[in-house]
């Protein structure tokens, strides 16, 4: 089998997700379409060079409908003759787009590709495609459906996590992300994004907070408790599935779950021979790949048995992984990672993660694919793992190793 080399990972800054906010001009197309005409430049790229370009994003409604992969290629300089295909694993659509262009290359279906994704959450709002889990009732009722909220709370209840320890890490995430930029530790991977005059509009990300305390969290109020106690009582559907349990504990709110923000990613897949046509030298390795499902009231679960898997595929255990990028959709879901591998706090997210710096849906993942390669690069080590749960019960993984 044909090895899967990573050549580059580039992204957006992660803008406010709000008509206030850095990118909110900037269409899903515009956006993707400058971030692969970044990546090609800075890369060389020009002909037919690469086989597809694979992009993800979540919500796929409205400006981001369509095969906006395919629109964005129009879009951008890259040769007319490079297809495009749109791809949605939710919160993992830009993970799935680097690992189906891995596995293209691994299967000989071609020598390079460019996979990410985006996710404009300014100006096409979460959920608003419909999915049919959260609107169906046939399906909803079947499968017990709650909002990702209750599900976070659901996991804390589940796994004794408190609201101070969810506090706790959202406190960390900030410190460790305003230490990763002041650092410069983004700086290899981010695209300041300029508007139609060439003008920078947005070269840094947005929506850390670093003068947040555990003090100011605890002011807040829990976010998902009145959608679960009152109308439509989302509380008692999650306790119909486990009724285990007397109550959930509700201790998530906007301090301690993922910001909303807008950004794009790409990263450059290819062959050795792809590399060495083009004078291009690979960064990382992808070692193995992993997908899961998981019980879809709880829905967050997915790194954990994601992770197992992709461990025993790539004949690793979990004391082998040097760095670890795991999503902060919400506090409960990295606190139980932890948890049931009893790794390191250290190791896991050290430049800080969504809490902090924002989860754009559709690009995280390949963010998170960058975030490890320059993090390996800084510390010398040599292997990270990137996971991210998904909604509907999913969970997505990778192991990759420096080269």
């Amino acid at each position: 089998m044909t090895q899967a080399f990573i050549y580059d990972a580039i992204r957006s800054p992660r803008a406010k997700g709000r008509p206030d906010g850095g990118l909110h001009e900037v269409t899903s197309l515009a956006i993707s379409a400058r971030i692969l005409d970044a990546l090609a430049d800075r890369n060389g790229l020009s002909g037919p060079v690469i086989e597809d370009v694979i992009w993800g994003n979540a919500t796929q409604v409205a400006e981001q409908g369509g095969c906006l992969a395919r629109s964005a290629v129009l879009a951008s300089g890259l040769d007319e003759r490079i297809p495009g295909l749109s791809i949605n694993r939710f919160c993992a659509s830009g993970l799935e787009a680097v690992m189906l262009a891995s596995a293209q290359v691994q299967g000989g279906l071609g020598e390079g590709y460019i996979a990410g994704g985006v996710e404009m959450m300014s100006r096409v709002a979460m959920g608003s495609d419909g999915a049919a889990i959260a609107v169906d009732p046939m399906l909803a009722m079947k499968r017990h459906f709650v909002p990702q909220g209750i599900s976070a709370d659901l996991i804390a209840t589940l796994y004794g996590i408190t609201r101070e320890d969810a506090d706790a890490l959202a406190v960390e995430s900030q410190r460790r992300a305003a230490q990763a930029i002041a650092e410069g530790r983004f700086a290899r991977s981010i695209v300041p994004i300029r508007d139609q005059n060439g003008l920078v509009i947005c070269a840094r990300d947005e929506h850390p907070r670093p003068e947040t305390t555990t003090e100011t969290l605890a002011a807040l109020r829990p976010s998902f408790k009145d959608m679960g106690e009152q109308m439509p009582g989302f509380d008692k559907v999650a306790l119909l599935r486990y009724p285990q349990l007397e109550r959930i504990e509700h201790i998530h709110h906007a301090g301690n779950s993922s910001g909303i923000v807008d950004g794009a990613a790409a990263v450059l897949v290819g062959s050795e021979g792809f590399g060495s046509a083009r004078g291009l030298k690979p960064r990382a390795r992808i070692r193995a790949m992993a997908r899961v499902g998981t019980e879809p009231t709880v829905m967050l679960t997915g790194p954990v048995p994601a992770t197992e898997r992709v461990l025993a595929a790539a004949g690793m255990q979990i004391g082998d992984i040097d760095h670890f990028e795991v999503n902060e959709a919400f506090a409960s879901v990295v606190l139980r990672f932890i948890q049931a591998f009893d790794v390191d706090p250290a190791r896991v997210n050290p430049c800080g993660g969504a809490i902090a710096l924002g989860h754009p849906l559709g690009a995280t993942g390949a963010m998170l694919i960058g975030t490890a390669l320059d993090e390996l690069e800084r510390t010398g080590k040599e292997t990270a793992l990137v996971t991210l749960c998904v909604a509907s019960g999913m969970g997505a993984a990778v192991v990759l190793e420096r080269v």
